[in-house]
């Protein structure tokens, strides 16, 4: 099922949403939520975040139990796996405070066989999981544009509709539980296959001395563009590399691709290239940047920078 949609507005007689992490991603999307006029209660490991959504029209729990005890669905994006189960079933966790009926949301990108391990375990107490990875950056969280990868059971897709229609753009049910990971590891590739071919795009161009502005407007519409070069190429070119998604968290992406692909008894060569490139960025205390930040990596060989600041 694939839905485009330009946007949906809340009702009261809507279900209580919950939210669990704030951060880049998670912050925006609960912001989303609230814009389009659902009733959100909110927590987040740094109350600081939490207070910000407060003032945003939200309500702020002191738990993620206590987020579960006073909502229908119950929406999380945090950083990793260990993450996740840790807010699901902790001892204050999501599944200690939801009733029978409620139905979760992960937004995080984690394992696909933990997910269905939790899936599993929720359905024992009567409440639903489905997996929502999302792509498309802080940019699309920001804008409500995201791309939704969603696993789970068609009525559990279906009752999580409105919300994911608040923050997101094209929403893809792939199939039952696990499904919308394993599409985001496949998305993830894509990522970090797109940036190498775009750093090593950009120091060519900078070797031969074209103007790179006008190189990335006149390439950016053609065959050769991506989302990650009309989006990251002009950042790279002005230095910008604040993160719309770390390095940290691409590099443990890439550790679950590499995880399952070789159970698939498959290479990926170009992502191993771009995952020992990242590896060298984090030695040096780059994991904070954004994955676009790749390019500093290949610029010393190179022997020079692509920059071209406006």
């Amino acid at each position: 099922m694939v839905a485009p949609v330009a946007g949906v507005a809340a009702c009261p007689a809507m279900e209580r949403l919950g939210y669990c992490g704030l951060g880049i991603m998670g912050g925006a999307m609960a912001r989303n939520l609230v814009r389009a006029g659902f009733t959100v209660s909110v927590w987040n490991r740094s109350p600081g975040r939490a207070e910000a959504m407060v003032a945003a029209g939200a309500t702020r729990a002191d738990s993620p139990a206590a987020v579960a005890r006073s909502s229908d669905i119950i929406c999380l994006c945090v950083s990793d796996t260990t993450d996740v189960e840790s807010v699901l079933f902790g001892p204050d966790g999501i599944a200690a405070g939801a009733r029978a009926g409620a139905l979760i949301i992960d937004f995080s990108s984690i394992s696909p066989d933990a997910t269905r391990d939790f899936a599993l375990r929720l359905a024992r107490q009567g409440v639903a999981l489905v997996d929502a990875p999302v792509t498309g950056g802080a940019e699309g969280a920001q804008k409500g544009t995201l791309s939704i990868l969603v696993g789970g059971a068609d009525h559990d897709v279906q009752r999580a509709m409105p919300v994911f229609q608040a923050v997101g753009r094209t929403i893809t049910h792939l199939g039952p539980s696990g499904s919308g990971q394993t599409a985001k590891l496949v998305n993830q590739v894509l990522v970090v296959v797109n940036t190498l071919a775009m750093s090593e795009g950009l120091l060519l161009a900078a070797k031969a001395g074209l103007d790179l502005r006008k190189t990335v407007s006149a390439i950016a519409p053609g065959a050769g563009g991506s989302w990650m070069f009309q989006v990251r190429a002009p950042q790279i070119l002005s230095g910008d590399f604040r993160p719309g998604f770390s390095i940290d968290l691409q590099q443990k992406d890439l550790r679950l691709v590499f995880d399952l692909a070789g159970r698939l008894g498959l290479d990926l060569a170009a992502t191993r290239l771009a995952f020992a490139a990242y590896d060298r960025l984090i030695a040096d205390g780059h994991g904070g940047d954004g994955n676009h930040a790749m390019i500093t990596a290949l610029e010393p060989s190179a022997g020079i920078q692509a920059r071209a600041p406006a």
